[in-house]
């Protein structure tokens, strides 16, 4: 059974302004790790061989659920899935012509797309681990220091929880990097992650940030 979000943390967290000014004048500049920069040139050299259509990101993809469902109504796009987990990602068994997916470390992999200047038409970020304790601000999306190559990748971002504190602190943050939307309560017409499916069985509330 998957349990609701518990928290000692009862709304926006106070810090949260602060810390996202901070990164926003400190460019984050730790090395990308030599296996997500091997990742990287294999998955944009793929992308180069699919006509540079496109490219769709969904970051903290899992299992791959979600990266077949963007390519299959993309059709005219390129989709990669980026996790961290092998075992995750080895649960995958469909296939597609059009999508990718890559172990690599997401925010350094946004990265080498910023360093590169490769824009992206779609961003999705769906359920990622909301790091639920107030200690653990800087370790959520809109905390971490690479949270503003959000902005210079651009394309359409749209973020899902099951936290609604998560997807409020991440329209605030998203306002201060400049990038428009609002968070809002949803219900999908079709599940894209084994965790969305798993959170509507159980009746668990489901929050997004879309931007406009």
């Amino acid at each position: 059974m998957i349990k609701p979000i518990s928290s000692d943390q009862k709304s926006v967290h106070t810090k949260l302004q602060q810390v996202v000014e901070r990164h926003l004048h400190r460019p984050w500049l730790k090395p990308v790790p030599s296996h997500t920069a091997d990742a990287f040139e294999e998955a944009i050299s793929w992308w180069h061989r699919c006509s540079d259509r496109p490219l769709i990101i969904d970051s903290f993809c899992g299992t791959g659920m979600s990266t077949a469902l963007l390519a299959r109504h993309n059709p005219d796009a390129c989709v990669i899935g980026l996790d961290k987990s092998s075992h995750r990602l080895s649960k995958h068994q469909a296939k597609g012509s059009n999508y990718r997916l890559v172990r690599a470390e997401c925010e350094s992999f946004w990265q080498c797309l910023n360093n590169n200047h490769i824009p992206i038409m779609q961003h999705w970020l769906l359920y990622p681990n909301p790091w639920p304790k107030a200690g653990h601000l800087k370790r959520r999306i809109h905390g971490h220091p690479s949270f503003p190559l959000l902005k210079a990748l651009g394309g359409k971002l749209e973020l899902r929880t099951n936290w609604q504190i998560y997807a409020e602190e991440f329209a605030q943050a998203c306002g201060q990097l400049g990038i428009k939307g609002s968070s809002e309560a949803f219900v999908p017409d079709t599940p894209m992650t084994l965790f969305e499916t798993k959170y509507l069985a159980l009746g668990q509330g489901l929050w997004r940030f879309r931007s406009h």
